[in-house]
């Protein structure tokens, strides 16, 4: 008999019950209702005690109402142990751990408390944005990278002469990863975000990418900004086909088709967040780092 239970919240219940069926665990299901001024209630039946739980829950959209769901079934998990372990396979407002702009608020920090002050033992997330978000969310936590996951899908493929490429400078480590997976090389673009508008301006003038396969690298893809800026400037280059692969496809604001219409190929993204480009399973990874 298994020393885990893993619960799943509404925004991953299918991968709770592939990360439940790996651990040989039981699974426990919530149901919720949202009430029409947008409160909603949770019900969790039938949760055995002294269990290690695991409660698995991601943040995408709608990002504060699955964090507030996220908290409020590890506060009821107390109740029937004292080792929660959260798996926050996307974790929202990982982006925001710096004040980049004067007066701007480290949400990322002030998550890790909500965390801490329900019960969390551990956090576990996935392809975290920063190594610095890790450290802001001042939790016992653990980062699991699928970079190799998402490479060894990329492999059947069977691309002409691959080349990696990451959007923009702050993602050179994981481009760098990913080629080593592929047996390939890699090149990292600069751009220019303007933190006030938003705005991204690819400022790399020239990429030797003739003729050859890409795959444009990213951690997550949110409205697509960057990876439809990156992807027209290097079909100008005279590249062939242009693939994406991230570990977290938000696609909000129907980023999908516009990555699409800009030329890519295909976009490859893993069930962290449940999409129609969700092609890599992490069940795995994350049920042995519990193990």
């Amino acid at each position: 008999m298994s020393k885990y239970v893993v619960i799943g919240g509404n925004s991953s219940q299918g991968l709770a019950r592939k990360i439940a069926k790996k651990l040989k665990a039981g699974y426990v299901n919530t149901s919720t209702r949202t009430f029409p001024d947008g409160e909603s209630k949770i019900t969790i039946k039938k949760i055995p005690k002294k269990k290690i739980i695991v409660v698995v829950q991601s943040t995408f959209p709608p990002v504060d109402s699955n964090l507030l769901h996220l908290l409020s079934i590890i506060s009821q998990a107390r109740k029937y142990s004292s080792k929660i372990y959260a798996v926050i396979p996307y974790l929202g407002y990982a982006r925001q751990d710096r004040e980049f702009l004067d007066g701007e608020v480290v949400t990322v920090s002030v998550i890790g408390k909500m965390l801490k002050s329900v019960g969390t033992k551990k956090v576990i997330v996935v392809d975290i944005h920063s190594k610095l978000a890790l450290k802001q969310l001042g939790i016992s936590s653990e980062n699991v990278s699928v970079v190799s996951n998402l490479a060894n899908y990329i492999k059947k493929l069977k691309l002409k002469d691959p080349l990696v490429v990451s959007p923009d400078q702050g993602g050179k480590e994981r481009a760098g990863e990913f080629a080593d997976a592929l047996k390939t090389d890699f090149i990292a673009l600069k751009k220019h975000r303007d933190r006030k508008t938003g705005k991204i301006n690819i400022i790399t003038t020239k990429a030797s990418v003739k003729d050859r396969d890409l795959i444009l690298v990213d951690d997550m893809i949110s409205t697509g900004g960057s990876i439809i800026k990156a992807t027209q400037f290097l079909k100008k280059q005279k590249c062939r086909r242009v693939y994406v692969a991230c570990t977290h496809g938000l696609f909000v604001n129907g980023a999908e088709k516009k990555i699409k219409q800009a030329g890519v190929t295909q976009i490859i993204s893993t069930n962290t967040i449940p999409s129609n480009s969700s092609k890599v399973d992490v069940s795995k990874i994350l049920a042995e780092s519990l193990l």
